[in-house]
């Protein structure tokens, strides 16, 4: 019985996604290690470091349909070791002769670190694409939304307009600024693990570099500078980029989240007939994915932290740091692929109120627009005095529930240098809206030059 969320049969969904199982599930997981076994065979019969007719048969038997995984299970059980039933469940599979020849001069950790180096690779593609659909999503949204004048919050509090499109083009820069740490790690990725016991390669003799060139290229790996075993530090920086990743969607959801309640409500995920939000209240509408993002990063960024414990090893080979990225990695990125679909159906179906955004600007009765006011008095009698005659008429006007404006008009001292004309002017939301319009065009002529550029750079990366 599954005890892990992302293995249950009925809430998997929610904590994964099909690619991603479709790599580090059992199965899967197993004939990736086995095309691994069958590459190392093929390559060292090729090279004459075991007999040439035992690298076809060792590929031949090297299919996980062929293989019962109870029998896998309990030769684990039986021996403690982690491939030793593996061996020997093949051996039973093959031709006395080649059955000697599996896994020749290998440990478990070159055949499981080499796979390992291959999902990732697999993993890296999917975030890539995933990440370039959302940003494409998002920088639409930027554009239509450009002029969608919105209260730009600090401290949870009204502060000064902008726009929302402003509000998404920081968002989509985020996103640019993770595929750009993708595209920069992806030159660390993919490099493959053949060294034997302690990493020296002395298993393979004179031959352990032409057999690490061949048996790496039959895999589409790069064969290491020197041994990983005990470097982990390319694993613990891609995870760490995808924690990266995840803190964005977990903040864009929390976001919603709160732009959602119905007492902002100025934006709303899109609400999909027949979903419910509560079993005794019939009326809710949850913003459902945006709060699971929150859960899905919170496990990511914890197993981002657990997965860093690694770096640290005994000598050459340490079990512990090792085999603890047996239960983090895989599930890291499973979770990882949720957040992504997620995050692009959150992301295509929002659903923006401009009426209600504007609404909430006027309900601040002026007072967002204090700062306009504090500036343009300040060019009259300096930034500090200005300030503190804005300041007193504005917690006087706070505290009895008026409109800024109106309480400025009573200010002689403000009106003396501020008359009702340049007031007047001073009390439009877009006046006040900075470069908010400005920033999204630059952002939009940026990204679309970063996006063109990604056809070349990442055509030689997938």
């Amino acid at each position: 019985m599954p005890i892990h969320m992302i293995d249950s049969e009925i809430y998997g969904g929610a904590w994964s996604s099909e690619e991603m199982r479709a790599i580090f599930e059992d199965k899967p997981r197993t004939q990736g290690w086995l095309d691994v076994i069958a590459a190392l065979a093929e390559a060292q019969a090729e090279i004459g470091l075991i007999p040439a007719e035992v690298g076809p048969e060792i590929r031949r038997v090297c299919r996980v349909e062929l293989l019962n995984l109870a029998d896998l299970r309990r030769g684990y059980q039986e021996t403690g070791h982690s491939t030793l039933g593996l061996i020997r469940e093949l051996k039973k599979r093959c031709s006395p002769e080649a059955g000697e020849w599996l896994y020749y001069g290998a440990t478990v950790q070159d055949i499981v670190d080499t796979w390992t180096a291959q999902a990732l690779l697999k993993v890296w593609a999917i975030v890539v694409r995933e990440l370039r659909e959302i940003e494409g999503v998002l920088l639409d949204l930027a554009v239509s939304h450009r002029e969608t004048l919105m209260a730009g919050r600090t401290h949870g509090q009204p502060g000064l307009p902008i726009t929302f499109g402003f509000k998404v083009a920081v968002w989509v820069r985020e996103i640019r600024r993770h595929l750009e740490r993708l595209k920069e790690v992806r030159p660390r990725l993919g490099q493959g693990q053949l060294a034997g016991g302690v990493g020296s390669l002395s298993s393979l003799g004179e031959q352990g570099f032409a057999v690490q060139e061949r048996f790496f290229a039959k895999l589409g790996l790069r064969p290491p500078d020197i041994v990983w075993n005990t470097a982990r530090d390319v694993q613990v920086e891609f995870v760490n980029i995808l924690s990266l990743i995840a803190a964005t969607f977990d903040k864009v959801g929390h976001e919603i989240y709160n732009l959602q309640r119905p007492e902002i409500g100025e934006v709303r995920e899109g609400f999909v007939s027949g979903t419910v939000g509560s079993i005794t209240m019939p009326h809710k509408r949850n913003p459902e994915i945006a709060e699971h993002l929150g859960s899905l990063a919170r496990l990511i960024r914890h197993n981002a932290a657990c997965l860093a414990e690694n770096l640290v090893h005994d000598h050459e080979r340490d079990g512990r740091s090792w085999k603890t990225e047996w239960a983090l990695i895989g599930p890291t990125c499973a979770l990882v692929g949720a957040l992504l679909r997620l995050a692009k159906t959150m992301c295509s179906n929002l659903q923006v109120d401009a009426v209600r955004m504007e609404a909430n600007l006027e309900a601040t009765q002026g007072h967002v627009l204090s700062e306009g006011v504090m500036l343009a008095l300040a060019q009259k009698v300096g930034k500090q005095t200005a300030h503190e005659w804005v300041y007193q008429t504005a917690m006087a006007a706070v505290e009895a529930g008026r409109p800024l404006k109106e309480a400025l008009l009573e200010n002689e001292q403000i009106t003396g240098h501020l008359p009702l004309a340049e007031l007047d002017a001073l009390f439009d939301y877009r006046r006040q809206w900075g470069l908010c319009p400005d920033f999204v065009d630059k952002v939009v002529v940026q990204t679309r030059a970063d996006r063109t550029r990604d056809e070349a750079t990442l055509g030689a990366m997938l």
